[in-house]
């Protein structure tokens, strides 16, 4: 278990997809260009690439950990993670109920 103030340090935001290409010589992973709010913009890679077509993705919004270190993934600096739960057909992309702001924080 994690205490409440380990929990608090997450920040999670509602963000919404703007660009969505998959990843060359890759399978699953899939690059995104995605908005915070107020013009900020930020590239994640996500290994969703078997479950969601790109053009598919393009102006969804989706729920992300802002606050993680980058990492590189085949080479591709990552800048944040998505959140999706584990389906039977792969992963499912969690998204607000309603329509939101970008870079609304989720809590």
């Amino acid at each position: 278990m994690i205490s409440f103030d380990d929990f608090k340090k997450l920040d999670l935001k509602v963000v919404k997809i703007i660009e969505a290409e998959k990843v060359e010589n890759s399978e699953k992973l899939v690059k995104l260009l995605i908005n915070l709010g107020n013009k900020e913009e930020r590239q994640i890679i996500a290994g969703i690439g078997k479950a969601y077509e790109p053009q598919d993705l393009i102006g969804k919004k989706i729920i992300i950990v802002a606050n993680l270190e980058p990492r590189f993934l085949m080479g591709l600096e990552s800048q944040g993670m998505l959140l999706a739960a584990s389906g039977e057909n792969g992963p499912v992309l969690l998204v607000p109920e309603k329509d939101v702001e970008s870079g609304s924080a989720v809590s």
